[in-house]
């Protein structure tokens, strides 16, 4: 039997174990349901090779499957948690015109089941295949704030990272992604009666002002930088002269060269204003996922393995940022975009698509065996 054939005789048993889950709540935070989750998948992936946790205090476990194979070491990374706080959904789970929707059936348990389907086939089929260190981890939608050393700790160890992220409907695989950070900014003036000695003042209103112009100044759109002095607070009242401001700033960039100089622009932010103060902080959420030709030579092997399955794939960057921005910053040539195909992220139509599930499926586990010794490049 195919890999596609086997997937699709396989999709109403996928759904109604993905049911299961998405009807554990797991919020990022809530230890309770993300507890319960890594209790599932870790009863399912046990057989499959050597399971561990590490706790990570108030952001959850983290799970880690070994499976030894070829020389070759390949990790694969999922997350359980969601943005859902418990409630949100009148429906855990609703079946409706060839999708399924519920809170986190796209971001992302949909990509969690595919790692059992893996296991499961390359089990069922005594099928060679790379060394797998598998992580699923419980903070991931809050920038992995508890996880990120040790996702990128593991994947030091290994020589490729495959990040099962849902795609879009035209199924596009990311080999890039935007780093992301958010900074503060403090404005420190000093404050007066408008009405009566509005000069001895100093305004941190109108200071503000003056930094917003240089952050913009350091944007580069031609490069795909982006600045946002986005939020701002300050004052009192109408009379008073403002002695403090509160910028927030997102900040994102593709490359390292363009972080490193965002970090020298925003570290020689000068004050215009005598007697103002300025106080920087904040740093990167993530930083940019960067490709390597390692990376384009197994997206060239998942082509030609997804085109045997009626698919047409192509990559591209994305804006925004998963593990794979940890992995790739670590040197480790990483691809993401492998789960299954929905739409609607983070909103209360996230969903996936039936039909597409057995493809999907078959595409991300071929390219899974394949990957036996490292994909030559040029």
């Amino acid at each position: 039997m195919s890999t596609l054939q086997y997937f699709s005789a396989r999709t109403d048993a996928l759904l109604a174990e993905l049911r299961e889950l998405v009807a554990i709540e797991t919020p990022t935070g809530d230890l309770a349901g993300l507890d319960l989750a890594t209790a599932w998948l870790g009863e399912r992936l046990a057989p499959f090779g050597e399971l561990t946790t590490e706790a990570l205090g108030q952001h959850g476990p983290l799970l880690r499957l070994r499976r030894p194979g070829s020389a070759h070491r390949v990790m694969i990374i999922g997350h359980v948690d969601t943005v859902w706080p418990v409630g949100s959904w009148s429906e855990l789970w609703r079946e409706d015109d060839g999708s399924v929707y519920g809170p986190g059936v796209y971001d992302m348990k949909g990509g969690l089941l595919f790692i059992l389907e893996l296991l499961r086939r390359l089990e069922t089929e005594g099928a060679d295949h790379p060394s797998l260190d598998i992580v699923i981890n419980p903070d991931e939608e809050i920038g992995s704030l508890g996880s990120r050393h040790a996702i990128q700790r593991i994947a030091k160890e290994n020589d490729l990272a495959l990040v099962l992220e849902p795609t879009t409907v035209d199924g596009v695989i990311k080999l890039e992604r935007k780093g992301s950070g958010e900074f503060r900014l403090t404005i420190h003036g000093r404050s007066a009666h408008q009405g009566v000695e509005p000069e001895l003042g100093v305004n941190a209103v109108v200071e503000a002002a003056h930094q917003i112009r240089a952050l913009l100044a350091l944007q580069d759109l031609e490069r795909g930088t982006t600045v946002g002095p986005n939020k701002i607070t300050a004052g009192s009242a109408s009379n008073v002269v403002p002695d403090r401001a509160v910028l927030l700033i997102d900040v994102r960039a593709w490359t390292a060269d363009e972080q490193r100089r965002l970090d020298r622009g925003l570290a020689a932010l000068e004050p215009v204003l005598e007697g103002s103060r300025l106080e920087l902080s904040g740093g990167w959420n993530r930083p940019p996922m960067e490709s390597y030709p390692e990376s384009h030579a197994v997206f060239e092997q998942a082509r030609e393995i997804g085109a045997g399955f009626g698919l047409d794939l192509h990559w591209a960057r994305w804006g925004g940022s998963s593990d794979a921005n940890l992995t790739a910053a670590v040197g480790v040539p990483t691809i993401d975009g492998l789960g299954p195909v929905g739409a609607d992220s983070h909103q209360l139509t996230e969903n996936i698509v039936v039909d597409a599930l057995p493809a999907r499926l078959a595409l991300f586990t071929d390219l899974v065996a394949s990957l036996t010794e490292p994909v030559a490049h040029s």
